[in-house]
């Protein structure tokens, strides 16, 4: 009886053991990964820092392309206009 109880102790530490381990491995890697993960996020916001002032000049862009846009047929008609009294 007292070989059972003692064979089921160890088992018992063994398997806590075991676990223990795969823990800290677990432990390790999340560490490894976290600290990857700070470095992308440090690099995300040096990418939104040196972008931040697309937005506005591409709003600025937009609004003198509408411009050119709205001033193209007339362009095209005086266009055709001096290409007929050339021709």
């Amino acid at each position: 009886m007292t070989l059972l109880v003692v064979l089921t102790i160890v088992e018992i530490v063994l398997a806590v053991g075991v676990i223990a381990g795969y823990l800290i491995a677990i432990a390790r890697r999340l560490d490894s990964i976290a600290g990857n993960l700070g470095k992308v996020a440090f690099g995300v916001r040096a990418i939104d820092t040196q972008t931040a002032a697309i937005g506005p000049a591409v709003t600025a862009l937009n609004g003198e392309l509408e411009a050119i846009t709205g001033a193209l047929p007339t362009v095209a008609e005086l266009a055709e206009r001096r290409a007929s009294r050339s021709g």
